[in-house]
């Protein structure tokens, strides 16, 4: 069987994906776009959307990414529930070779794949993972209304999980492992307004404790005096950052230290290969913002079309 040969492929669904995938089918390109491990990106787990233009109101992530989805298939996108596992862009026809076998030829593609949640790496939070330990308050807070939990991290994703947690559980316990926190000012204003949210500094989350029912507990340490104390929880969030879904192309593409995608020309979309094109939070590490992904989706459709045209 001959390899599916097409003009455009852009590997992911997140804002990025879709947004390159809009654009692309708007200019006639017939794209396929390849979803990935997680259909609709990170928008998918998150809340209450209210800093993305066009919404008088707030949304919700997952309704958003399920509206952006029905427009780019609306103007002609092909989606794909498939996962890119290996690729070749030695030459000038691109080979991604899928997760179910299936191998695509392409004269262009777009990484768009996002990034992906980042974990503490402790065996008792891989045994509790779905029992009590999340990193999606969106998808998971429902089920403790009433309860206390806790949120690691100090970051953007962190203190939103916390304010969203809030709203359902009876109390939150914020834990950061500095002094002070890493978010922006606006969401530590409305965090420390809170009554019914606690911060914990300079602690880290040595290990999860639970039974047959899930998590009851959390043993904390301090990065001072190494001192332990145990925390009574019914859950634990995680919210501690992410890692760049760029796995498949290492050695293909120029990454940095982290995984990330570099951009070969900065204002522009181009990588390292002449018409593979990265957009979105597998580039992006400063603002990981829906609407910055988007906008890059859009700049990697067009830098793409100007590529085949030439």
């Amino acid at each position: 069987m001959n390899d599916q040969k097409e003009k455009i492929i852009i590997i992911g669904s997140g804002a990025a994906g879709l947004t390159a995938a809009i654009y692309a089918a708007r200019a006639n390109l017939n794209p396929i776009v390849i979803e990935g491990i997680q259909p609709g990106g990170q928008l998918t787990i998150t809340t209450d959307v209210e800093n993305y233009p066009g919404y008088a109101e707030v949304v919700q992530g997952p309704w958003m990414m399920e509206q952006m989805r029905a427009q780019a298939i609306n103007v002609g996108a092909r989606i794909v529930s498939d996962i890119i596992v290996g690729v070749d862009f030695s030459k000038n026809i691109k080979k991604l070779t899928c997760d179910s076998n299936k191998i695509f030829q392409a004269d262009t593609v777009i990484v768009a794949t996002g990034a992906q949640a980042r974990w503490l790496g402790l065996e008792s939070e891989k045994q509790y993972n779905g029992k009590g330990v999340s990193a999606c308050a969106t998808c998971d807070g429902f089920f403790y209304r009433g309860k206390e939990v806790a949120v690691i991290g100090g970051g953007n994703t962190a203190v939103e999980e916390a304010l969203y947690l809030s709203n359902i559980c009876s109390k939150v316990t914020l834990i950061h492992r500095r002094d002070q926190l890493r978010s922006e000012k606006i969401l530590q204003d409305r965090l420390f307004k809170k009554g019914n949210i606690d911060v914990i500094w300079n602690n880290i989350v040595s290990e999860i404790k639970g039974d047959s029912n899930g998590v009851n507990a959390i043993e904390i340490q301090s990065t001072i005096s190494n001192n332990k104390k145990l925390l009574n929880v019914d859950g634990v969030f995680i919210a501690i950052g992410h890692d760049p879904s760029t796995k498949a192309f290492k050695g293909s593409l120029q990454m940095d230290d982290e995984g990330y995608i570099v951009a070969n020309n900065p204002g522009t979309c181009f990588t390292n290969v002449d018409g593979v094109f990265a957009a979105g939070d597998c580039v992006d590490k400063i603002y990981r913002q829906a609407v910055t992904a988007a906008g890059m989706g859009c700049m990697a459709a067009l830098d793409a079309e100007k590529w085949l045209q030439n």
